[in-house]
């Protein structure tokens, strides 16, 4: 039997990366992570929901909705989080070759 790798499993099922619905499962993927990250941190820190929004400036559904999905969130949300948190977050950007109109 024939092993298969993880992203070659990926390109089989879900496509080559640049294709939307691999791209769309990536940024899924990311977000799902951060979220994650979002709630283990506050817990780490002995805070509960409300608190953090306290700290941020939000409501307490406010943080349950970020630790559950953070599709909708800006960065400077993101960035006030992690602060309150005392961690720190990285964006990196890449530029494409082309660009694509």
């Amino acid at each position: 039997m024939k092993s298969i790798g993880l992203n070659e499993l990926k390109d089989k099922t879900l496509g080559k990366i640049g294709t939307p619905k691999r791209d769309n499962y990536e940024y899924e993927l990311r977000v799902e992570l951060l979220s994650e990250q979002i709630k283990k941190l506050r817990i780490e820190r002995n805070l509960t929901q409300e608190q953090l929004g306290e700290i941020i400036g939000v409501q307490r559904a406010q943080v349950s909705k970020l630790e559950n999905n953070t599709k909708n969130v800006t960065i400077g949300t993101i960035i006030k989080i992690f602060n309150a948190l005392d961690a720190s977050v990285n964006f990196s950007v890449s530029k494409q070759e082309q660009l694509s109109i």
